[in-house]
């Protein structure tokens, strides 16, 4: 929804060009019979907002993004009854302020070899500010749209399962760092209006601190719904008590909680071509789980949940329409998502990640998540093996549910 505003933010006027161009997107979806999920920000912004006041690095952010959700409500809400505010901030702002892998490009050593940055620092200023820039959202939808408009808002986190490598209290310990460094350093602010002890106790002063003004409004201008994008588990190692020389988590600044995806000879789950990216059904329960007994009550979305398959160069096309995997990692979640709903897990929708292959950040368009695959020169969509299988699956439900309703 960035064309919403011309380039310049807030300072620059409503881009009406992009406002045109999503009221015929949004009036096309409807009249497909698709119903509109709406995300304010996914990942960029206007470059005027970092050359002006270094964007998320600074309060200003709220006011800019406030001004942005206000526009788009304003012209899209009579259509639009799910808001979504930000993507994955926890892991936007890892990659870009912790690691420097994206744009702004601002870390410190040992995280890498960034020009500039502050990698103990820094992530958590911005995430303070991306916390606040929801809250402002959420506030100006709730009191000036959601009585007329009558539709819902809320955020959407990056989610991984973090299973002890061990059964020492150590690790248990570590385990729940590593959730508390990861998506409960957004979703505890938003839903509760202070950030995880964990991260309390080992950053201090690091860590910044609401006032009460907001912490009274994170708790008054609650998000009707939390998105949750989840894709596959780590094993963690205790950090705190046995130092580790380095890796994924072992900082400070990541909570002393070390991610692999080995334990011996044994891996999280079935590995896969994408390094991060294992398959285990049983770490989505879990995590679904965990997240229903941290925030009960609180409707659930499951915004991305997908397999994406690497496309190197001796890849033919007929392999890549018989995704096997694919279906394999779709039925065992789905599998999982329906056992966690018996549990008690509190989920409205779910989302696969994704309909079409496309064009995946630093990957380009190397790594394919979708079930239908993309001829990048003439655009071509095919539907592969898993497409078949989901809308399979889709119509077994529905018809299952029917007969239910009959009953």
């Amino acid at each position: 929804m960035r064309r919403c505003r011309r380039r310049e933010g807030r300072l620059g006027g409503i881009n009406h060009l992009g406002i045109e161009h999503y009221n015929r997107l949004i009036d096309a979806l409807i009249r497909n019979g698709i119903t509109p999920f709406v995300t304010l920000n996914h990942f960029d912004y206007p470059q005027e907002l970092e050359n002006r006041f270094k964007s998320w690095l600074s309060p200003e952010m709220q006011k800019e993004f406030g001004y942005l959700a206000d526009t788009c409500f304003k012209h899209f809400g009579d259509r639009v009854k799910h808001w979504i505010t930000i993507n994955e901030p926890n892991q936007q702002i890892i990659l870009s302020y912790l690691k420097g892998i994206f744009p702004p490009n601002r870390c410190s050593m040992p995280f890498g070899n960034c020009s500039q940055g502050n990698s103990e620092t820094e992530p958590f200023i911005a995430a303070h500010n991306t916390i606040l820039a929801h809250a402002k959202a959420v506030q100006i939808y709730q009191t000036k749209y959601k009585k007329e408009q009558k539709g819902s808002i809320g955020i959407v986190v990056q989610t991984s399962w973090f299973e002890p490598i061990s059964d020492s209290t150590a690790d248990k310990n570590a385990a729940e760092r590593a959730q508390s460094f990861y998506s409960n350093w957004i979703l505890d602010p938003v839903v509760y209006g202070k950030y995880p002890k964990e991260m309390v106790n080992l950053l201090g002063s690091a860590l910044p601190k609401f006032s009460r003004k907001e912490i009274k409004n994170l708790k008054r201008y609650k998000s009707d719904f939390l998105g949750i994008n989840h894709y596959t588990s780590y094993f963690i190692q205790d950090c705190l008590i046995s130092a580790c020389n380095s890796g994924d988590g072992a900082s400070r600044s990541e909570g002393f909680a070390l991610k692999l995806i080995q334990k011996g000879n044994i891996s999280v789950g079935e590995v896969t071509d994408v390094s991060w990216l294992n398959i285990d059904p049983e770490g989505f329960r879990k995590m679904l789980n965990y997240l229903t007994d941290r925030f009960p009550n609180i409707p659930m979305f499951i915004t991305e949940n997908g397999l994406g398959e690497l496309q190197k160069p001796e890849t033919t096309v007929k392999e890549l329409l018989n995704d096997t995997k694919r279906v394999r990692y779709l039925s065992g979640y789905l599998d999982a998502l329906k056992t966690a709903m018996r549990d008690g897990a509190n989920v409205k929708g779910y989302f696969a990640w994704s309909l079409l292959d496309n064009f995946e950040w630093l990957y380009g368009y190397k790594l394919r998540f979708g079930i239908y695959h993309v001829d990048y020169t003439t655009l071509k969509r095919t539907p592969k093996q898993s497409a078949y299988w989901y809308k399979n699956f889709i119509e077994n439900h529905m018809r299952t549910r029917d007969l239910a309703d009959k009953k």
